[in-house]
């Protein structure tokens, strides 16, 4: 097989397959006929000699293991590519292109509205699309090649990833305004674990904030659960329980108007080490280095994220 053979098209009708789920939807979104995007994948399995989707009669398609292999390749491909395309047009300017970029779901609301509007002032060739998540889900889609980078917390990371450390978060208690111990600097694991804990029931997160009492020999008692960070910190507004965090928003209030407040917890509990994690390829794109060294800085000392937190060990 030739390298040349391999036309870009081809690779990007099969990935646009993959993500519709159907040659019909993929036909759609890029405005061709069906018939051109089922030649060109036919004709992709014939060069490589392997079968790269399995067609299942009026329920669409499905990759086959080779094919999820070859569809993370041709994302890559597709964006270097494009990155050529941009450089070649504008030589001399600063990174310019699209990265797709995975972000734990916690963190979205906290972090990217900041990032992309300093991005956009910054650096406005770069332009970001976002997937969120839990921590599987991100693992997920830098395997699968859907996105290029995460920024998550450094949980079980899998070996083969680029995982630059950005910041420790320490855990703080999330208490109603008018909670008895509110007043306080700090408070104690222990002077809170008789009262109702609200649970953020998402994979790896769960185990993290079971870590945090075991660490002080303590049971909480679990009084509800969420995948939702906004739907306990409304629930503790209402006096229903408290709640751990390490990421905390710049407003006192739930997302209901009601009043919260948030106390650093006991020193030495274990903290979340925030990364942003790669796959060696695309992290070496120009354009995923920019916005890597970009969200670096935002967290370093005088960026916009800086001294927000209190920060592991901080008192």
């Amino acid at each position: 097989m030739q390298i040349a053979s391999l036309s870009l098209r081809s690779l990007r009708y099969l990935v646009a397959v993959a993500d519709a789920g159907s040659v019909t939807g993929a036909a759609r979104r890029l405005h061709v006929s069906q018939p051109s995007i089922s030649e060109a994948v036919a004709a992709l399995e014939a060069e490589l000699g392997v079968a790269l989707l399995l067609r299942h009669h009026a329920r669409g398609v499905t990759l086959t293991p080779a094919g999820s292999r070859v569809v993370a390749e041709a994302r890559l491909l597709l964006r270097h590519a494009e990155d050529f395309v941009h450089a070649a047009a504008s030589l001399g300017a600063e990174a310019v292109g699209e990265v797709s970029m995975g972000c734990f779901l916690t963190l979205a609301p906290r972090y990217l509205p900041a990032l992309l509007a300093g991005l956009g002032r910054d650096i406005p060739g770069l332009s970001v699309r976002v997937e969120e998540g839990d921590h599987g889900e991100m693992l997920a889609g830098l395997e699968a090649g859907r996105t290029e980078i995460a920024l998550t917390y450094d949980f079980d990371m899998p070996p083969g990833l680029t995982v630059t450390p950005i910041a420790q978060l320490a855990p703080v208690a999330v208490l109603p305004a008018r909670h008895r111990l509110a007043r306080g600097a700090r408070v104690r694991l222990a002077d809170l674990v008789e009262e109702p804990f609200l649970l953020l029931d998402l994979p790896h997160s769960r185990d993290y904030f079971a870590g945090i009492f075991r660490a002080a020999g303590l049971t909480p008692r679990i009084a509800f659960r969420s995948r939702s960070q906004e739907l306990l910190r409304g629930l503790v507004g209402n006096g229903l329980g408290w709640t751990i965090q390490n990421v905390q928003p710049e407003s006192p209030y739930a997302i209901d108007g009601t009043r919260i407040t948030s106390l650093p917890l006991d020193a030495g509990l274990p903290a979340v080490r925030l990364v942003l994690a790669a796959a060696p390829g695309p992290a070496s794109r120009p354009a995923v280095r920019a916005l890597a060294r970009y969200i670096e800085a935002a967290f370093q000392k005088g960026g916009v994220f800086d001294a927000q937190y209190p920060r592991a060990g901080s008192t």
